[in-house]
């Protein structure tokens, strides 16, 4: 049957709109108007139309990305949430590379700023306590060795349970 006009300038009406409110990747436009209800070839034409102007560009999308989450965030975090987000490894890859040259991002101090908002320094947690700290970071993107080098640097330790049975 192919694609009336009708649907054809909905489609694309629906792009503009939804990219009116907020930056989208291909991904996310795609999805969006597929939730809408517009056919395959829709889609495709309606993010292609808005791609010829500009108005989506996924290189774009991820440098705006990085640069509001890199003092927050881990590397290895952001990056996974962007190719959650349909960016594909080598435009993120080029985005961190671009947006870190100039922001100099320090994850040694987003890590310690994040252990620092869950306990204080000199802290003393059961074995539960942190295992659930240790997940929270992991969970962030922050690597093991390097959360072991803040927690001991801010002298967080699990207590130790010298009672032994006998």
């Amino acid at each position: 049957m192919g694609l009336t006009r009708e649907e054809q300038q909905a489609a694309r009406r629906k792009a503009l709109l939804l990219l009116e409110h907020m930056d989208r990747t291909e991904k996310g436009l795609s999805d969006r108007l597929r939730q809408a209800g517009f056919c395959a070839e829709a889609v495709e034409d309606a993010v292609a139309y808005v791609s010829s102007f500009g108005y989506v560009d996924d290189g774009r999308y991820a440098e705006n990305y990085i640069a509001y989450r890199i003092q927050s965030k881990s590397r290895r975090k952001i990056l996974q949430e962007l190719l959650q987000k349909g960016v594909d490894k080598e435009t993120a890859q080029t985005a961190w590379e671009q947006v870190s040259e100039y922001t100099q991002p320090d994850e040694q101090k987003i890590l310690k700023e994040a252990v620092l908002k869950k306990c204080q320094p000199g802290t003393v947690l059961d074995e539960k306590g942190m295992r659930r700290l240790q997940g929270f970071l992991l969970r962030r993107g922050f690597g093991y060795s390097d959360i072991s080098h803040v927690l001991e640097e801010l002298q967080i330790q699990m207590e130790s349970n010298t009672s032994f049975c006998k």
